[in-house]
């Protein structure tokens, strides 16, 4: 059995450890609450973007015309399809990194089963190295955006996919990300930035605004609106990865700080025991010399 010292160094070992889980725990805590609000702002302009896209859409329905933009031309048979995907740049969050790269990995397979050339824009050290030391050849590579994004950055990052895009370099740009939706659960997301599903947009054009255009208007400003939202998504879908690491992170850390607690309960026992059995075989020794000397 473990000395006594041993087990002592032992549960003071575990017991730092678990102030360090329940310190994480409550930045991560701090952080989330941060972030949702951030998310909630972001959600809130990327819905008036939609909106107006929408309405101008819905506009050139009146008009008779069809909606004839680069943005929303679907190719039925891509032959290169991109696939932006958001890791955490750090670990210690359960499972959060691992479901994003399980579902990338599957579109790999499935598209290359039908002979589909993919392209793969990693953002966050997590999925860059996994697919690095897997030898998958990424075209695009950020490491440092998913911790700490911000707009410029991240329509920097999406309009390299987008004017790949337009200049018909791939036929279309999936992004895939775990989202936030509630402290306890995320879910994987995968979003079809373009083309732009135009039947979704028109279908759900709703708007009662009073915004008037002059018919010339329409697609100039319907471009300027699409690249915009496409640059929202790309910073929205950041900010809710980022949502979801805290809060998978929030998890992990409560687990970790719960599991050094029962560490240290029966560590204690173990320890209690050895003191007893220490105590008891002095005893005996005692009492053995003293029955010696008699």
């Amino acid at each position: 059995m473990a000395s006594l010292k041993e087990i002592q160094r032992k549960i003071g070992s575990v017991k730092n450890t678990q102030k360090t889980t329940r310190a994480m725990k409550l930045v991560s805590s701090a952080k989330l609450n941060r972030t949702k609000e951030l998310a909630e702002q972001s959600k809130v302009y990327a819905a008036k973007i939609t909106e107006m896209i929408q309405e101008i859409a819905g506009n050139i329905s009146k008009h008779g015309e069809s909606l004839d933009n680069i943005y929303f031309k679907e190719v039925k048979n891509p032959k290169i399809v991109d696939i932006v995907f958001i890791t955490a740049d750090k670990g210690l969050c359960g499972g959060f990194n691992s479901q994003t790269i399980k579902r990338v990995s599957q579109l790999l397979e499935e598209y290359e089963s039908k002979g589909v050339t993919v392209r793969l824009r990693a953002v966050g050290k997590k999925g860059i190295s996994y697919f690095k030391f897997n030898k998958v050849e990424m075209l695009q590579q950020v490491d440092d955006l998913s911790s700490a994004p911000t707009y410029q950055r991240a329509a920097e990052f999406i309009n390299d996919a987008v004017e790949d895009y337009i200049q018909g370099k791939t036929d279309k740009v999936l992004l895939i990300h775990n989202g936030y939706v509630n402290m306890i659960t995320q879910e994987v997301r995968e979003e079809q930035a373009v083309p732009v599903d135009a039947d979704a947009i028109t279908n759900n054009s709703t708007s009662m605004s009073e915004l008037e255009l002059e018919p010339d208007d329409d697609d100039t400003l319907l471009e300027a609106l699409v690249r915009r939202y496409l640059e929202y998504v790309m910073y929205y879908a950041l900010v809710d990865s980022l949502a979801a690491e805290h809060s998978a992170r929030m998890q992990a850390m409560e687990a970790a700080t719960n599991n050094a607690k029962d560490m240290v309960d029966a560590l204690s026992i173990k320890y209690n025991k050895a003191r007893q059995e220490a105590i008891t075989t002095e005893l005996i020794e005692i009492i053995s010399g003293v029955e010696s000397m008699k």
